[in-house]
């Protein structure tokens, strides 16, 4: 046996819908003024919300479908949900509400407010796949770059010699410019 929802009236505002009222809207405040006929519960103002209108124990807080409903932050908190409607928070982001609204299809759960975020989802995804693969190269690759920059230093290391070596090199090359130049000068003299 399932108990059904009371059906109520609706609870206006006083001047609701009038055009010289336009800046009244539809969202219920509690009447206040002195001479507030709504205040006052005179019946051709219509009903305000009381203790009287309230739904039957059993069924109260529960979904429209009938069921409970449960608030949901992260994909672990439908672990263990049964016979309820899954309700996501307004902070989660699109990729982790994504997680959540699969995971839930896949338990048999119902999704209160699913957004159509599919596309930019699936960009994201793929994005994340592209990343996976160029970092899956790039690991492959370093072991043959780190080995191609350690045989070029080596060579760099060979041509350039030790430092004695090259300063004595050095030295050779400017005594054997010097003596060149003073035969020059020599040749010139005689």
């Amino acid at each position: 046996m399932s108990i059904k929802k009371r059906k109520h009236p609706k609870f206006l505002r006083p001047n609701y819908g009038r055009s010289s009222r336009s800046r009244i809207k539809i969202a219920w405040r509690r009447p206040r003024g002195i001479d507030n006929k709504k205040r006052l519960k005179i019946k051709y103002m219509g009903a305000s919300p009381s203790i009287g209108y309230r739904q039957p124990k059993a069924i109260r807080y529960f979904h429209p479908q009938g069921m409970p409903e449960v608030l949901v932050q992260t994909p672990a908190d439908l672990e263990g949900l049964k016979d309820v409607v899954v309700r996501i928070a307004g902070g989660v982001g699109r990729l982790k509400r994504a997680a959540i609204e699969k995971l839930a299809a896949s338990k048999g759960l119902h999704v209160a407010f699913v957004k159509k975020y599919a596309a930019k989802v699936k960009r994201v995804e793929k994005k994340d796949r592209q990343k996976a693969k160029a970092a899956a190269k790039s690991e492959d690759k370093k072991p043959v770059a780190a080995e191609k920059k350690a045989e070029a230093a080596e060579a760099k290391k060979e041509a350039q010699g030790s430092p004695t070596v090259q300063s004595a090199s050095k030295l050779s090359s400017e005594a054997s410019m010097h003596s060149h130049q003073q035969q020059k000068s020599h040749e010139k003299n005689i």
